[in-house]
């Protein structure tokens, strides 16, 4: 009996940390989102086996455990470099028509299973693939050539397709009012362009602003 009201007990109590750490699936978890799952599951579950112990020492333990997960989220959204630290930066695999080694060295990873992750994505040739990025959540996303990406409605419109019309990776220039020099570098942009583009607005001002390969750019302001 005391362990069924233990069992009850613990599972409301994870529930209103899981409620407040906010939603998330299991293959969008970080690394550090899965060591705390894992942290709060094992304190959960010896709570309710290890009748020596107090419940409420369990409960102070997920307290805790929840109340650290929850600072380090929030000082993620409000501060790009703890979210940096904590969920890392997406790598670049494989980009115009080249592995990047050094990345997969650091993601220790090898070709074959990065082309094993595009073959689960639907590209099979590596001649169609664009781009190949390692998420933070560990996922692999891919980008295929213009001329092999589906055909939308827009497409349909036009029997002259141009390659501008099809998806394109983009670089994350500005996010969160952040300067990524890293991004404006691999778009082959200076701060030069940055200042004539912005046209007196403050980064800090800036939501997103990205560019493509096609020079085009998508700004959100505050």
């Amino acid at each position: 009996m005391e362990i069924i009201i233990r069992c009850l007990i613990m599972f409301f109590s994870l529930f209103i940390i899981v409620k407040i750490l906010g939603k998330k699936q299991i293959k969008n978890l970080t690394l550090y989102d899965y060591v705390l799952s894992i942290t709060i599951g094992s304190i959960a579950a010896d709570s309710v086996i290890s009748l020596d112990t107090p419940i409420y020492d369990g409960i102070i333990a997920l307290v805790v455990f929840g109340f650290i997960g929850y600072l380090f989220s929030v000082l993620s959204y409000y501060n790009h470099n703890v979210e940096e630290i904590m969920d890392g930066d997406p790598l670049i695999l494989f980009e115009n028509g080249k592995f990047n080694y050094e990345n997969l060295e650091n993601a220790k990873l090898s070709v074959a299973k990065v082309l094993e992750n595009c073959r689960l994505k639907g590209c099979f040739d590596i001649n169609e693939l664009d781009c190949a990025v390692l998420e933070s959540s560990g996922d692999i996303s891919v980008l295929l050539k213009g001329s092999y990406q589906p055909i939308t409605s827009n497409d349909l419109k036009s029997s002259v397709k141009k390659s501008g019309g099809k998806q394109t990776m983009n670089y994350l220039v500005i996010v969160d009012g952040v300067l990524n020099d890293k991004e404006l570098r691999r778009a082959n942009k200076d701060l030069k362009w940055l200042d004539g583009y912005l046209n007196g607005r403050k980064v800090e001002d800036i939501v997103l602003l990205c560019v493509d390969k096609n020079n085009k750019v998508t700004i959100f302001e505050y």
